[in-house]
């Protein structure tokens, strides 16, 4: 019922600018925060940024915290992640998630535990 989907992924030079967008369909989306999460080869699924459910409130990890901004429009059940400034290190599969519960403070920290549904991904290659 709960369903995901990533776009806007795509090749950019290093320096350069990305947004990626997530789609929403299944239980109310203005009820629950959201993460984005990526996975280079071989590397566990890192955790980037989340938002909580009112939009008013972020967390972002260290490696890209200044220059990745994430958004949501309730309106449209979508969600957004702006990324500038893109480095090789920051090459990986991109995924959008939603936590199991709404009130998730554990989502919104990053943990990847927490969340229950996921995007299949999009692939972001930044070229040196």
């Amino acid at each position: 019922q709960v369903q995901l989907v990533e776009s806007g992924g795509g090749l950019v030079q290093a320096g350069g600018a990305l947004r990626l967008s997530c789609a929403y369909s299944g239980v109310t989306f203005s009820n629950y925060a959201m993460g984005w999460f990526r996975q280079a080869p071989g590397k566990e699924r890192e955790f980037v940024t989340s938002i909580r459910a009112t939009g008013l409130s972020t967390y972002y990890a260290d490696s890209v915290k200044g220059r990745f901004t994430v958004s949501r429009d309730n309106a449209k059940n979508s969600g957004y992640l702006l990324m500038h400034n893109l480095q090789p290190e920051d090459t990986p599969v991109c995924y959008c998630a939603r936590p199991s519960s709404g009130p998730s403070m554990g989502a919104i920290a990053g943990r990847r535990s927490e969340y229950a549904y996921w995007g299949q991904g999009t692939q972001v290659t930044v070229s040196s």
